[in-house]
Order: structure tokens, then sequence, then C-alpha cells
């Protein structure tokens, strides 16, 4: 990995892990859904501008609903309900509970595309699931919030996942950064129907609250999906993807540098086996996988 990936590498975990406690700062003076359309608007405006710059083609017609159902999927579900659960979750929980995202791919790609999900991939889910269980029983908020919060999050990255699952066929014909600017605008139009009320709002809020806001749409909303683009065009879509299991350890570091948190001994232990059933089908795929024949190997069998 040369200094260029690895600068896309490094961006990719800390901007998307500091989003979490950036969205606890911004509740502080916003309201989820405030929050979430005004994100995506700052976010729309600059993805516009980027695109008119660089010539970015509109998408074809026969397009369009596709790219609007997965604009509202992977970024209006995803931020009003991840914004919505951290009223109640922490933003270290929040990190750690979206990381089931692969998890829900898994089972849509099971159900719609026909792909078979492994034994491990089975086992898996059952002690992500079992990490999620724990981490609402060692949150400090009544456990009736939490679980709401947490099934909110649950929602968000059942978004996600859709958003994920279904983009290929578009990523194929428009490329990476094209296809995310068409659905963050999407996903933005959709948000719109919150936009009463928001003057109000931004107006009474608390100068932190409102550079959380401004901090969320030009970074997290944006820069990680651009390196997240490079890296994939330098390592794969396999290696770049992995590598976004770190993001819950930039989040909680970053959570508790900025707003204090300190998880529980128990919700660590669940963000744990949460991580380790997501992670366990991609250990046991890479197991399966022949090593490469070199001269030491060939050496040694002589």
């Amino acid at each position: 990995m040369n200094w260029k990936t690895a600068i896309a590498y490094s961006t990719t975990i800390i901007v998307w892990g500091s989003a979490f406690p950036g969205i606890k700062i911004a509740l502080q003076s916003y309201s989820p859904e405030h929050l979430a359309l005004l994100r995506l608007l700052i976010g729309a405006v600059v993805l516009v501008v980027f695109a008119v710059i660089k010539k970015i083609n509109m998408p074809e017609r026969k397009d369009l609903p596709v790219i609007l159902l997965l604009g509202f999927l992977g970024f209006t579900v995803y931020h009003g309900a991840l914004s919505a659960g951290e009223k109640t979750v922490s933003a270290g929980a929040a990190s750690l509970l979206i990381s089931v995202a692969p998890v829900f791919s898994a089972v849509l790609a099971a159900i719609f595309l026909k792909e078979r999900v492994s034994k491990a991939g089975w086992i898996g889910s059952a002690i992500a699931f079992s990490g999620v269980a724990l981490i609402s029983l060692g949150s400090s908020h009544s456990l009736s919030a939490v679980a709401a919060g947490i099934l909110l999050i649950l929602v968000a990255a059942a978004g996600e996942s859709c958003y994920f699952v279904f983009q290929a066929k578009y990523l194929n014909k428009y490329g990476f950064i094209p296809f995310t600017i068409y659905t963050i605008l999407a996903g933005a139009l959709f948000m719109l129907f919150f936009l009463p009320g928001t003057w109000t709002e931004m107006k009474q809020a608390s100068p932190a609250s409102t550079y959380a806001v401004i901090y969320l749409g030009l970074f997290p909303t944006i820069l990680p999906y651009f390196a997240l683009a490079y890296v994939i065009s330098k390592a794969g879509a396999a290696e770049a993807t992995s590598s976004l299991y770190l993001t819950p350890a930039a989040a909680l570091i970053i959570s508790w540098a900025a707003l204090g948190e300190v998880p529980s001994w128990l919700s660590l232990f669940g963000g744990i086996l949460t991580l380790v059933g997501v992670s366990l089908p991609l250990w046991a795929e890479k197991r399966k996988q022949p090593l490469p024949v070199t001269c030491e190997s060939l050496e040694g069998d002589l």
C-alpha cells in the first residue's frame, strides 16, 4: 500500500468515525430530522458545484426511479434514522450498531440476488446480534428508550445495506462518484419534507451545534465516498470495505476525546462480539482461498 492509498484509507475511517460524535453534538440544538436535512442539503450543494465543474452527465431518465429509491434508502433513511437513534444511544455504541450492516446485506443478497449465505455467515449473524443485545443492556439510559434508539439505528443499517446491495449495476454504468452524487441529491430531495421550522431552529441553535452540522455536511457526508472510491481503484473493493470495520474504533476514541463518553464494559464486550460476528464470514472466506505457490513453498516440498 503506497502513501496515497494509506492516506485515503485513514481518511475514510477517521472522517466516518467522527460523524457519530458530530451527530451527538449537533443534536444538542437540532432535531434529528432537521439535522439530517441540513447535513444532506450542505452536501448536495457542494456536490452540485463539483458536478458542474467536472461536467458530470445527468443520469438516464429510465434510471431515475431506482436512483430516487436508493437515495431514499441510503441517505434519507440512513441519516434520518441514525440521527434519531443517537438521541438515546451513545455515539460509540451507534457506530458499533451500524457495523451490522454487512449482516443485512448478506441476507438481502441471499433473498433478492440468490447469493448463498455460508454457515459462517449465519453463525456470524447470530454472534453479531448477541453483541447488539449486550450493547443495549450496557447502556445508561432506560431500556425502553435504548431499545427504541437501537431499533432506529438498525433501520439505518438496513437502509444502508439496501443501498449497497442494489447499486452494483448502476455503479458499473455510471461510476462510483457520479452515482454517489445522484443518490445523495435524491436523498436530500426527500428530506425537504422536513424543511418547515428549520430556519427557526437554526436561529436558536448553539454555535457548536451549527458548526457540527456544517462539518457533517461538508466532510462525513462527502469526503469518505471520494476517499473510498480511490482506495477501491487501487486496492480493490474487498480490501477497501474491510477497512471500515475500524470505523467504530475511531468513533469510540473521538467520542471519548470530544464528548467524554466512556462505554461500559458490557457495551464494549457487546461491540467486540458484534464486530467478530460481522467479520467472521470474511475470515472464513479468506481461509478457503488457496495459498499462492512460492519458491519457498516449493523448496519445502522438495
